[in-house]
């Protein structure tokens, strides 16, 4: 197609995938981001071996080596950003963007969570692991722990 004898051609292109997700969590903001950002404590409520910097730039590890990243911004007890990739992602494939807000509610705390700039294809499955992987474990986490 030629538009002002511009030719278009159109190849396979495809863009990055994203979603937003939610949940509401039985512990306060501070207890969630002390869970997240912590080596120790992430790997008790994933079950899986967590290396995690706690400062801007600091470097993650989660689940063996499947996930790794950096800290991009850190507002503590309210607010994780980090670049996010998994060992499935192409090797000529961007890290992904991780953004997680807490909110403190009635009840414990709203996580929302952005994911961005998924490899085409991956971003149902990232969407399922979250919630069971992360947010069922959080769960369970903070409620064994209330006992």
């Amino acid at each position: 197609m030629a538009i002002f004898g511009i030719e278009l051609v159109r190849e396979d292109f495809r863009m990055p995938e994203f979603f937003k997700i939610s949940t509401t969590l039985p512990a306060t903001p501070k207890q969630i981001y002390t869970a997240w950002m912590g080596s120790k404590r992430h790997t008790e409520f994933t079950g899986e071996p967590a290396d995690v910097e706690t400062m801007v730039g600091g470097h993650f590890k989660a689940f063996g080596n499947y996930i790794t990243g950096v800290n991009l911004e850190l507002k503590p007890y309210r607010k994780i950003v980090q670049s996010w990739r998994t060992t499935e992602f192409p090797d000529t494939a961007e890290d992904s963007r991780l953004e997680i807000d807490l909110e403190e509610t009635r009840g414990g705390t709203k996580l929302t969570m952005r994911h961005s700039n998924i490899p085409d294809g991956q971003a149902a499955a990232y969407k399922d692991g979250w919630k069971k992987f992360y947010f069922a474990r959080l769960k369970t986490y903070f409620l064994k722990r209330m006992k």
